[in-house]
């Protein structure tokens, strides 16, 4: 058995709801997908958007497709920072009770989101088989090692079992900067 877990770093994105979609870029309209990414079914669009936070902007935010229930906003710490949002919680993806809103804005119209932006917190997607094969279940938490000249073992990591889940590390751009990990290492996983 393996302990080791291809890692996927994640930038600033948007996920969004149909109804923010049809606000944002005009009624009925379908997401492009340029880029599959590592869950199945998940692809980056060609559609972006505007973050508009009390502080500043950052302009030209990447939406993740497909549409979702609810809209929601990853951002990294210095993103809050930017945007003057800076006690941005971390949490699961779609735990979005009690975390800040913001404005977004795309080429069709603008949406006042009262809440949904989050630093994700780091997990691993994994399959049944794969969980049941590493000793885990989902929400269980683990550490994950990156070795190397900046290297670390991240603490607190979630996670995350589903029948439609690839095996993948998510960890936000800037946690990877600073270890200097690259998208498809392969890191250890530590119980």
């Amino acid at each position: 058995m393996s302990n080791r877990v291809p890692v996927g770093l994640s930038n600033k994105h948007v996920h969004l709801s149909q109804k923010d979609i049809n606000i944002l870029f005009g009624e009925g309209h379908e997401l492009t997908s340029i880029k599959d990414l590592g869950q199945p079914g998940q692809f980056a669009c060609d559609e972006k958007v505007d973050l508009v936070g009390p502080k500043r902007t950052i302009k030209g935010v990447r939406v993740l497709g497909p549409a979702r229930g609810e809209s929601q906003v990853e951002i990294s710490l210095s993103d809050g920072f930017t945007l003057g949002i800076p006690d941005v919680p971390v949490k699961g993806s779609g735990s979005l009770v009690g975390t800040p809103g913001i404005k977004l804005v795309g080429p069709k119209g603008e949406v006042e989101l009262e809440q949904g932006v989050i630093e994700a917190a780091r997990h691993i997607h994994m399959n049944p088989k794969e969980a049941a094969e590493f000793g885990v279940k989902d929400k269980d938490m683990v550490k994950v090692k990156a070795e190397g000249e900046r290297g670390l073992v991240f603490e607190n990591v979630l996670i995350r079992v589903h029948d439609s889940f690839a095996l993948e590390f998510h960890v936000d751009v800037e946690e990877g900067n600073a270890a200097m990990i690259q998208n498809k290492q392969m890191l250890e996983v530590i119980k």
